[in-house]
């Protein structure tokens, strides 16, 4: 019989995976362009969810930060697939 997801580690992995997605993407568009405003928007989206659930560990709030997590990282896998990101290790993403 398959095991149920234990959340504590679902959120500790998460948490992992995003901390290395934060640091393993630059901003590709050229300043003063939209598409710069766009990926600005979606990093600090990005790293607003991560500091999130950060806080909801904190307060023991698991199940907030695993959707905290798991936002985050949609807002940065979307930059990637537009284009407004460029990734130095492309496993992170769903590229």
């Amino acid at each position: 019989m398959k095991q149920p997801a234990v959340l504590e580690e679902k959120v500790n992995r998460y948490e992992s995976m995003m901390r290395k997605a934060l640091s393993a993407f630059e901003i590709a568009p050229a300043d003063d362009t939209h598409m710069k405003r766009v990926a600005d928007d979606y990093s600090t989206m990005a790293n607003s969810y991560y500091d999130d659930g950060v806080y909801f560990i904190k307060e023991g709030d698991l199940v907030n930060a695993l959707a905290c997590f798991s936002y985050g990282y949609a807002w940065l896998d979307a930059g990637v697939k537009l284009g407004v990101f460029k990734v130095s290790d492309k496993s992170l993403f769903t590229i």
